[in-house]
């Protein structure tokens, strides 16, 4: 029987495991969330209270606060019997095998006959927690190991048993894909498994050269964050929102389960990191660890000191120079040959983690691919150790590395494996990855949940395909799909910086359509990587408004309305794919193709307002048809009611910072998908467009009476907008820029109950936009935006 996933039970509702059942409602998975019944009152109170928590955190758990009334509280006295109904069943209690074994024993007699049932430990013995259990319940057992926090962190290492049954680790393969999104790496029953047990020993290793070459806490996380493809939290920042207590945790697991490792001696915290655990100074979660908040000011721990200090130790300049060199080979052996301490440290972390990579490979992960994309979605590396390496030069690296293993200078006395020196120029390529196990190079998974991600993320050395050109500009590229069966949906690509609309990309997409309604079943606007689009091109507008081009910058916003119209009558369906953020024009685009297919993480809304400008490409057009169409379906027709939310949103600049919100906010419609897994928009935007195809798609009828809110609308905005304005709240200008989308979403200076075409609506709405360009201070904010990024309120 399929693992058909209906109702997941999550056991333990502290910090993961409460997240964990956050992110499974953002997928539409209900969930029943156990602990232990609280002391007294309600006996649900310690679920309900992590429940209550989710809303409160920082990033939000929760893509829609409402989710969280999808995660049922339940405790494990008089509620197993919940059990029963589940599919799946994660374990995310604490780290205590003695706990986890008792439980297991205790839930095992109300486990549905098929149900699955998975430890999020992260990285204590699997077979250790199982073998007291039925044979029947072990093949029905493996690891699920998701990172902190679930939501937004990729990878989810997947850990089956010898015993386990396969078919169901398949399919739970394919539901953590494919479902909650994750990039599922499977790895073997060995301590912390694999981003862990490489992560924490990139910790280990910059400790310990840290203090060998007497660099300071924040000197080390200058060097050790974006400089090098990591994250900005680098270094000991990370373990700080780690938390010091976890991160001794899993290296005591190292030091206890790995006796014999040759870096064994490593695998220990510092003498600071125990006392600062001793005294409560755990990192961000005690208020203090490493590093501490003073006010506005950060302070780091300073070892000599003893005490806090200000923080800001700069990356010397020839180092710096050194790391912004564009060849990798170049980089390294700069690195290797400067005598400046921080060039000699990054050099050293480089050469013992290749070192401890190359050691390890085999007992820890199937392949070098494996390992790397591990780290990249566990720890936010730009790109794992063997890409690393490979992009430096895989013999020289490799040699350098073996002499300073002779010379004493690496941190174990371990030869570098045969595999490593027999000639080869790296472990990614065309064929696939290297297993030192199997001593080959294995292929890409061949699970039929892969086929959906026509561009899965790729390693260094990957060949990924290119597609069939149709028609290419400077700015848009047409084009499909190499995938048998896929090529009679045409896709359109932008190739504009930040894929701003420019004319050039105006012109591609009517041409797009043409040729869409000539030759294929459909057009999808989608781009390789994010985002969706940033909108209008700036530049341009701040251009003709410097100039006093103003007529042709009218022309320009009717050829963007005319652009957005011909997605929305096309004769073929027009389905925009959305990953990243659509703003302002680029929500207009979304808000105006037949569907929108979009990835939860994608932020959509009209954000003009922040440099003082309206929608100009009919998103006020679209939201008073729709809050027509709305108010037709009430007993008293009044359209103003539809028209409140959409104003404060645009008013305020204000987006959508997900989807499921976008929905929420009107820029998305109830037919559009949402899913998680990014890399398989391409393919559900093909097949909602060949689906639609099929279904006789034709374009809607153009209304010819849309219902407007007229000067009432108008007056009764503006009324707030003066209270907004005398009370200080807003800006003379933002008065006006409010007042102008008050206009365009009412359908302009016309009686209320007015009843008008697109064409009127979009007429009204070019006026309030080209007028706007004419101001002072709308061409300030549209200069500050263009030179520094950030909006300006004048």
């Amino acid at each position: 029987m399929a693992l058909g996933v209906r109702k997941v039970a999550v056991l333990g509702a502290g910090v993961m495991g409460a997240q964990i059942a956050a992110h499974l409602v953002n997928a539409d998975v209900p969930v029943v969330l156990f602990d232990l019944p609280a002391r007294e009152g309600d006996p649900n109170g310690v679920a309900r209270q992590a429940i209550d928590g989710l809303k409160k955190l920082s990033p939000p758990p929760l893509a829609l606060r409402d989710r969280a009334g999808y995660i049922e509280p339940a405790n494990y006295d008089q509620h197993l019997d919940k059990l029963g109904e589940c599919d799946l069943v994660i374990e995310a209690i604490a780290e205590r095998m003695d706990w986890k074994k008792d439980l297991y024993k205790r839930i095992a007699p109300a486990l549905a006959p098929t149900c699955l049932i998975a430890s999020n430990t992260s990285g204590l013995s699997l077979e250790a927690m199982v073998e007291d259990l039925p044979e029947a319940l072990r093949a029905r057992f493996c690891g699920v190991h998701f990172f902190n926090p679930p939501r937004y962190m990729q990878l989810v290492e997947l850990i089956p048993l010898p015993q386990t049954d396969k078919r169901l680790v398949d399919e739970l393969e394919s539901f953590l894909t494919s479902v909650l999104g994750k990039g599922v790496i499977r790895a073997f029953n060995t301590p912390n498994f694999i981003a862990n047990r490489v992560g924490t020993f990139s910790f280990l290793s910059i400790i310990h050269h840290a203090e060998a070459f007497g660099l300071r806490f924040d000197a080390v996380d200058a060097l050790t964050g974006p400089l090098i493809g990591r994250p900005s939290s680098a270094t000991y920042r990370t373990m700080d929102v780690v938390g010091l207590d976890t991160l001794a945790h899993v290296i005591k697991t190292m030091a206890d389960r790995l006796p014999d490792d040759p870096w064994h001696p490593f695998y220990r915290q510092p003498d600071w990191m125990a006392a600062l655990i001793a005294r409560g100074a755990l990192g961000q979660k005690s208020g203090a660890g490493i590093y501490k908040r003073a006010g506005r000011e950060i302070l780091v721990l300073d070892l000599e000191k003893g005490d806090y200090v200000p923080s800001g130790t700069p990356v010397n300049p020839e180092v710096l120079a050194m790391l912004e060199a564009a060849d990798p080979a170049e980089k390294f052996a700069r690195l290797r040959q400067s005598a400046h301490p921080q060039a000699q440290f990054l050099w050293a972390i480089f050469r013992d983690v290749f070192h401890y990579c190359a050691e390890h490979l085999g007992a820890i992960a199937d392949n070098a691919r494996d390992l790397d994309l591990a780290l990249r979605w566990g720890f936010a590396w730009t790109q794992g150790p063997f890409e690393i390496w490979q992009s430096a030069g895989w013999q020289v690296t490799a040699a350098a590395i073996a002499a300073d293993i002779d010379a004493g200078k690496a941190m174990a006395d371990v030869a570098l494996p045969r595999w490593v020196l027999d000639g080869r120029n790296g472990v990614h390529g065309a064929g696939g990855s290297y297993s030192a196990t199997f001593n080959l190079y294995r292929p890409r998974s061949a699970l039929a949940v892969y086929a959906r991600q026509c561009f899965p993320e790729a390693v260094l050395g990957e060949v990924t395909p290119s597609g069939n050109t149709l028609f290419e500009t400077d700015a848009v590229r047409m084009w499909t799909t190499e995938t048998p069966g896929t090529q009679d949906i045409a896709i359109l690509s932008f190739k504009t910086k930040m894929a701003t609309l420019n004319q050039g990309v105006v012109e591609g997409v009517r041409k797009a359509i043409s040729r869409a309604e000539a030759d294929y079943k459909g057009l999808v606007i989608w781009q390789s990587h994010p985002p969706f689009s940033a909108g209008a091109d700036l530049s341009a507008a701040a251009r003709w408004s410097q100039t006093g081009n103003f007529a042709e910058l009218d022309c320009f916003v009717a050829a963007v309305q005319q652009m957005t119209q011909a997605l929305k009558y096309a004769l073929v369906p027009t389905v925009a794919a959305v990953d990243g953020f659509a703003l302002g024009g680029g929500c207009e685009l979304v808000m105006h193709c037949t569907r929108a297919v979009c990835a939860l993480e994608s932020s959509i809304g009209l954000v003009e307002a922040g440099v003082g400008l309206v929608p100009g490409g009919g998103g006020l057009k679209e939201f008073a048809v729709r809050a027509a169409g709305l108010a037709r379906r009430t007993p008293n027709d009044d359209v103003f009611p539809f028209l409140v939310g959409p104003f404060q949103a645009i008013s305020m600049a204000k987006p959508a910072i997900n989807a499921l919100e976008a929905k929420e906010m009107g820029y998305l419609r109830d037919a559009d998908t949402v899913l998680l897994k990014r890399q398989e928009l391409l393919h559900l935007a093909q097949r909602t467009a060949r689906a639609l195809h099929d279904a006789g798609h034709r374009p809607r009828l153009r209304p010819k009476a849309v219902k407007v809110a007229g000067r009432s609308g108008i007056e009764t905005f503006e009324a707030t907008l003066v209270n907004m304005r005398d009370g200080g709240m807003i800006s003379e200008h933002d008065y006006r820029v409010g007042r102008a989308i008050a206009v365009g979403l009412c359908g302009g200076e016309v009686e209320t109950g007015s009843l008008v075409d697109e064409d009127w609506l979009l007429a009204v709405e070019r006026r309030q936009f080209v007028e706007l360009t004419k101001t002072v201070p709308t061409i300030a904010r549209i200069k500050h935006m263009l030179e520094t990024g950030k909006p300006l309120r004048n």
